[in-house]
């Protein structure tokens, strides 16, 4: 068996994962005094940050119980290596003049290269989540890695961001899916291998590529392809061929997680939106939320006011699509006295996420917007909390991450599409073309 490696921890491998000690396998792991004093500061709030600073922070003290740090360090757990926190220390004289400042990144470096200079023969390397703190390893020599443990390859996040793929049937099979008794046919017909359950297709008439594409799906309770129908929710129509899909999805009571991807204005929160309102009598609540994502560890409370006007700049894109959806209707219509009654009942929340944690969601439609911006742990722990008769929607644009330590490869949207792929009970759609307005798509495109 070789040696054992150490890892020195950044402060934002914890705060991505408080459980990340537990991730290195036999071997040993340092935090710098440096993280422990950065911990302490994020620890207060509600928000992801706070809580998992909180929890790492405990985790190491229910690993020394009572034992001290110094020597080689403390044993994990079963198969696991030692963990020790480590005082700070200076750079060695040769690199004392690399850095002007005195911040608590370098104070993380200098005591990452301390540890390797003071285990010679030893593997070494900081293990950090930001990138500028890598670069300002690497021009120090130190050897230094992104924490990879909830990474999913490029080719997962590709094919999770796709177009839907459009296939030349036979003008037969179409013909029969389109206007046949059942809008289903064999999926035989139309691929050569089984599909994964809720797969999309866009089928073309055999011979005709200027005809009109034909949305289906493989429902895997029927295993067989069937006719995605044009769906409108709330006085909401869709567009375009993959807001049909987005539609069918919402609407589809066998579907219990959905997650909608695309750029700015492919309206995926309206829809999400429309389809809970459209759907409020089959749900006890709806909640629509966002994570609140603000600058450096502050929490909410630096902001003036009381707690709705803390939390208006968060919440106003979804205050938007609200009245997006009630500017169809006359203010005396009674789609407008309904949207009205239920935010006055309360039947409809909105709130920022950090309000909801601890919540049940039990038959609730439960629409989470930004998710791209929670971890894959804050998914799951949102997920596993679901109830019966509860759906849950996650909407997002990975390629628009507020968060410094997660990008498309590790945030929580992302995971869920790998995860989940397959499953009847999940569908996701990739929303490509944007609706908003002319301008706002060539912008997309083009800036």
């Amino acid at each position: 068996m070789g040696k054992p490696k150490i890892f020195v921890l950044d402060t934002n491998v914890p705060l991505h994962d408080y459980k990340a000690i537990r991730h290195f396998q036999d071997n040993n792991i340092v935090v710098p005094i440096a993280v422990v004093e950065e911990l302490d500061k994020f620890k207060k709030g509600n928000d992801t940050l706070a809580f998992n600073a909180r929890h790492f922070l405990r985790e190491l003290d229910n690993i020394s119980n009572g034992k001290s740090f110094a020597g080689q360090g403390i044993p994990i757990g079963r198969n696991l290596g030692l963990i020790k926190v480590e005082p700070n220390h200076p750079f060695p004289d040769s690199l004392k003049d690399l850095f002007i400042d005195d911040i608590q990144d370098h104070r993380i470096l200098a005591t990452a290269i301390w540890v390797r200079d003071h285990n010679p023969g030893t593997f070494v390397a900081l293990v950090t989540k930001d990138v500028n703190l890598r670069m300002k390893a690497k021009a120090a020599g130190m050897e230094v890695q992104d924490y990879l443990t909830d990474r999913l390859e490029d080719a997962r996040i590709e094919n999770a961001n796709k177009e839907v793929q459009t296939l030349t049937i036979d003008s037969a099979v179409l013909q029969n899916l389109a206007y046949g008794a059942e809008n289903a046919v064999e999926w035989k017909d139309i691929v050569p291998k089984k599909p994964d359950a809720n797969r999309l297709f866009k089928l073309r008439w055999d011979g005709d590529k200027s005809a009109e594409t034909i949305c289906a799906r493989y429902d895997a309770g029927r295993d067989k392809v069937v006719l995605v129908k044009s769906h409108s929710a709330y006085g909401i129509r869709p567009r375009n061929d993959e807001q049909k899909m987005a539609l069918d999805a919402l609407l589809n009571p066998e579907v219990k997680l959905c997650t909608l991807t695309g750029g700015a204005g492919t309206g995926k929160t309206l829809l999400a939106l429309a389809t809970a309102l459209e759907q409020e009598k089959d749900y006890d609540q709806l909640i629509i939320s966002r994570p609140t994502v603000i600058l450096g560890n502050q929490d909410i409370g630096f902001l003036p006011g009381d707690k709705n006007s803390k939390m208006t700049p968060f919440l106003q894109p979804l205050m938007d699509n609200l009245n997006v959806i009630k500017g169809q209707f006359r203010p005396s219509s009674k789609e407008a006295l309904k949207l009205d009654s239920l935010l006055k009942d309360e039947k409809l929340l909105i709130e920022p996420l950090a309000y909801i944690r601890g919540r049940s969601l039990g038959r609730a439609f439960f629409i989470i917007d930004e998710a791209q911006n929670l971890t894959p742990l804050e998914v799951k722990t949102i997920i596993t909390r679901a109830g019966e008769g509860t759906k849950i929607v996650l909407t997002g644009d990975i390629f628009q991450i507020d968060q410094p330590y997660l990008d498309q490869w590790s945030n929580g949207l992302s995971h869920v599409g790998e995860k989940m792929e397959g499953h009847a009970l999940f569908q996701h759609v990739f929303l490509r073309k944007g609706e908003r307005s002319e301008l706002s798509e060539l912008a997309a495109r083009l800036l």
